[in-house]
């Protein structure tokens, strides 16, 4: 630097110099700064751009894609519609043709339409004449069908009439037979959807085939048995007993009549003879009802022809008694475990004296103190009285099993035209005083002087005698109606019973054996029936034997696990119609005697 120089003039100058430079560049650095910033801007906003101009991009690229589908769709449908056409424009072109030909055609046709039009048109004239003498004759074949049908109706009555009749001439037993309907138990403890179908052990092998004959299948070969009646599963207990009511009439007229029902356990004997279980009263009312079986109805049926009668004439009275292991016991006494004994009376009628009937019965039921047995009600009251005192158990086989044979006794007591009646006679010697005549008088016999004791009112026994001259007793007529429901046959293996009922079951097997035992001594007319085998048989002597008309109602079960016992059920009903005992006979009163083939009466 030269001398005389101020330096820090220069250096001042120098200083404020770079101090401008400095704001020079720190404004230029401002605007670099200001200027980078808005190209960052920008360059975001041309980003942005760049963004949406690719997104629109694609919208368009996707637009024109499904714009260049769509129109290969439209050409591909144009195609097919062009062939659719083209097709459519041929069979235009067939039908046009047909149309053409269509009015000649219609033309033809209807000229063939008329002319078999007018061809049927001259039959069904021709036919006409035809047919009204067709007509004609159809009515007439329809009348002559009618009246055929009704003139074999009354045939076939008239054969049965005639079947019947010839059945009494000969003393033959009539036999019915009832097939139950299948239920529920016949399974044995198969499922019940099964009940029915074939192989199992409730396939029905029993078929009712018209009303004479019955059907057992087996594995072998078919056996057809028949009978007077056959009786369906689905004919109804007023049915049956419709069959059964014209003997009521006869036992009025004077003949005995046996209804006995015979089968194995379980087949509907009871609900036959009684009614249904499902009522412990059997149906006891006023109205009859459907469920009724042949007692009930029986003794309604006896009651209705007694009012027919002139009033006072005829008596009812009713015993009831089983027959249990073989002993006869009375239902209606006391104790109805006292055993009772069959005796043979003097004209060698059949008794058992210490029997109790209905009005010695009143006195053990006040409430039928004084009233006559001469309504059904009555009748069932001691019916359903002895029921009570009836042996039932339950069994493998059947829920309500009968354990004793019953029998309904219902004696009827007819007074006899008064010209039969006892004459009187002088009064006994003094020793010989009334008491002392009853007493050794035999049961159902006579007394010392020969007087028939079943002819002696019951007055006679209330008093000694007042006057020299014992009043003339009225003859009586006496039948008996009785109505048997036999315990069932059982096959101990099959109804599981032990112990007390095992001795049941045996002693009613062993009784059935010798009602069949009977019958087949009868049937072959031996020398010796034995009646006395079982006091089953004893007691029914008069109606197997005798002169009792005598139905047998066979009941059998539909099902295949019965088929041995039904077999011999129906075979025991084949044996029952051979039996022959010689012309039923009517009952007449001890002081009259038949003569002869033709009934006429001798005075004693």
């Amino acid at each position: 630097m030269p001398l005389g120089i101020d330096k820090s003039d220069f250096l001042q100058e120098k200083n404020k110099k770079l101090e401008r430079d400095l704001r020079t560049k720190d404004e230029r650095i401002v605007a670099l700064e200001t200027e980078n910033a808005m190209l960052y801007l920008k360059l975001a906003q041309m980003r942005s751009s760049l963004q949406c101009s690719r997104e629109e991009v694609s919208g368009l690229q996707s637009q024109y894609d499904s714009e260049t589908k769509f129109r290969q769709n439209v050409i591909e449908s144009a195609l097919k519609f062009k062939q659719e056409l083209e097709s459519i424009k041929r069979k235009l072109a067939a039908l046009q043709r047909v149309a053409v030909d269509l009015p000649i055609q219609f033309q033809n046709d209807i000229k063939h339409a008329n002319s078999v039009v007018q061809r049927h048109r001259h039959l069904f004239v021709s036919q006409t004449s035809s047919l009204s003498t067709m007509q004609e004759q159809l009515s007439q074949l329809q009348g002559s069908l009618q009246d055929i049908t009704e003139q074999h109706a009354k045939e076939k009555k008239r054969r049965q009439e005639l079947h019947n009749v010839l059945m009494e001439l000969r003393g033959n037993i009539r036999v019915h037979c009832r097939v139950r309907p299948l239920m529920d138990f016949d399974c044995g403890g198969e499922d019940t959807k099964m009940l029915g179908s074939s192989g199992t052990k409730s396939e029905v092998v029993v078929h009712y085939m018209d009303d004479e004959n019955v059907c057992v299948r087996t594995t072998k070969h078919n056996k057809v048995f028949e009978y007077e009646r056959v009786y369906s599963p689905d004919e109804s207990q007023e049915f049956v007993f419709d069959e059964v009511q014209p003997m009521m009439t006869s036992l009025l007229d004077g003949y005995n009549i046996c209804i006995m029902a015979y089968g194995q356990t379980g087949s509907g004997k009871t609900h036959t003879m009684l009614g249904s279980h499902k009522n412990e009263d059997y149906h006891l009312r006023m109205e009859p009802h459907k469920d009724e079986g042949v007692i009930p109805r029986a003794a309604r049926e006896l009651f209705r022809l007694i009012s027919e009668k002139p009033e006072g004439t005829i008596s009812v009275e009713v015993s009831v008694v089983e027959i249990y292991n073989n002993d006869i016991r009375d239902l209606l006494s006391g104790d109805p475990s006292a055993k009772h004994d069959v005796i043979t009376g003097a004209d060698g009628s059949l008794s058992i004296p210490t029997l109790t009937s209905s009005p010695r019965t009143i006195e053990l039921r006040k409430q039928l103190v004084q009233k006559k047995v001469d309504k059904i009600q009555d009748v069932m009251s001691f019916v359903q009285y002895g029921l009570r005192m009836r042996r039932e158990s339950a069994t493998m086989v059947h829920e309500h099993s009968s354990r004793s044979h019953l029998v309904v006794t219902l004696t009827v007591n007819s007074q006899a035209p008064n010209f039969l009646s006892k004459p009187a006679t002088p009064s006994p010697a003094p020793d010989e005083t009334w008491w002392g005549q009853w007493s050794s008088a035999p049961a159902g016999g006579r007394d010392r002087r020969g007087r028939s004791l079943s002819l002696m009112t019951t007055a006679s026994f209330e008093s000694p005698p007042q006057s020299p001259i014992v009043p003339s007793t009225p003859a009586v007529i006496r039948t008996k109606l009785q109505l048997v429901d036999l315990a069932g046959s059982e096959c101990v293996g099959m109804s599981g019973v032990t112990g007390v009922a095992l001795r049941e079951a045996s002693n009613i097997n062993k009784s059935l054996s010798a009602l069949a035992d009977v019958l087949g001594a009868l049937a072959e007319h031996r020398p010796h029936v034995p009646y006395r085998n079982s006091r089953l048989t004893h007691f029914l002597q008069d109606s197997i034997g005798g002169d009792a008309k005598l139905l047998v109602l066979l009941c059998v079960a539909p099902a295949q696990r019965y088929i041995t016992e039904t077999t011999q059920c129906l075979g025991f009903g084949q044996r029952a119609r051979q039996v022959q005992r010689g012309p039923t006979k009517r009952r007449l009163p001890s002081s009259a005697e038949k003569v002869g083939g033709f009934g006429k009466a001798s005075f004693r």
